[in-house]
């Protein structure tokens, strides 16, 4: 099977997905380019199509509303797309980071490039970090992420690593809405205005924290625990219809491992503020998602904790978990 990452490097512990190339820490943004696999840019060309002249004779025409996006590099196709679809280059993705990490603390700490070129991102520590009761540390990332294939709109968002197992959550502080920042294809990528709304949004960091800390002191039953891995499961895209026998029993079978990760399985399951709290249910989805959801592979697994259905039940699960202190 190929590997849906093509190219992917990091500095420090190696990622929980066990994926990528070690570069020492607070390498130049050049040097990422080149071991991320960012150093080629996206080329475009009017679609065209073959007609039939009389006396059988073949003309090439162009499509002038659709255009095809390719690799500089290797000249491979990436996507058909709009005329109107506006592309970010892959070295833009690191060049945001350059102020940050050259005069705001942020340091890089992974790149890379998914699906062969269609989806790449950077993440950076900001610096931020904070510990709940037990030793129990979170830190702070900036994570920016975009496609050339039309599947994720240009995303900047905030989001935590729990040290004790690197576990990933994006920063939300009101429900659903959270701090992501979505620049759709359709528009131009603006990184300094992206900055300035961006200075909002890291400036909850605080505010988050205080909120995890209200999690690691709710106190959570037994009943409780199992009505809300129920809930995160259920989510609502699930169809009201009666379940077949086929679908029930993965459900059952990952609620039975959500309830073992939270009881003492899981990595800090033990630890003070986890254990018998709603920090410990939220942290047992995402154990479970970031570490033991079905995958593919360990690249798919990671596409799915960042940008699909494992981010979305995460995000359910965090919603529900401030639902308990609320």
């Amino acid at each position: 099977m190929a590997h849906l990452i093509e190219t992917m490097a990091y500095a420090g512990d190696t990622p929980w997905h066990n994926l990528g190339q070690q570069l020492p820490r607070k390498q130049p943004l050049e040097v990422w380019a080149q071991k991320a696999g960012m150093d080629w840019t996206i080329c475009q060309t009017p679609v065209h199509y073959i007609s039939e002249r009389t006396g059988g004779i073949q003309a090439l025409k162009a499509f002038e509303e659709q255009k095809v996006l390719y690799r500089s590099d290797t000249k491979a196709a990436l996507s058909v797309v709009s005329s109107r679809y506006r592309v970010v280059q892959p070295q833009e993705v690191l060049e945001f980071y350059r102020d940050l990490t050259e005069a705001s603390g942020y340091e890089m700490e992974t790149a890379g490039v998914l699906k062969a070129g269609r989806k790449f991102w950077a993440l950076a520590r900001t610096g931020q970090h904070s510990a709940l009761k037990g030793s129990d540390t979170v830190d702070g990332y900036l994570l920016l992420a975009t496609s050339c294939d039309g599947s994720l709109a240009t995303t900047v968002m905030p989001t935590t690593v729990r040290v004790v197992c690197h576990d990933t959550l994006t920063m939300a502080i009101d429900g659903a809405s959270g701090n992501a920042i979505r620049v759709p294809h359709s528009t131009t990528f603006d990184a300094e205005a992206i900055k300035r709304q961006l200075g909002i949004a890291v400036s909850h960091w605080d505010s988050f924290m205080c909120r995890m800390k209200t999690l690691s002191e709710r106190k959570v039953k037994t009943k409780e625990a199992l009505e809300y891995f129920g809930q995160v499961l259920n989510s609502k895209s699930v169809s009201a219809e009666p379940r077949s026998e086929a679908a029930i029993v993965p459900h059952e079978r990952a609620a039975k491992r959500l309830q073992a990760l939270y009881e003492g399985q899981g990595r800090g399951a033990e630890l003070a503020a986890a254990k018998g709290t709603a920090w410990g249910l939220l942290n047992a989805v995402t154990e479970y998602v970031d570490h033991e959801r079905r995958a593919r592979s360990q690249e798919y697994r990671l596409d799915s904790a960042w940008f699909g259905q494992g981010a979305a039940l995460k995000q359910r699960a965090l919603d529900l978990a401030l639902e308990l202190t609320s």
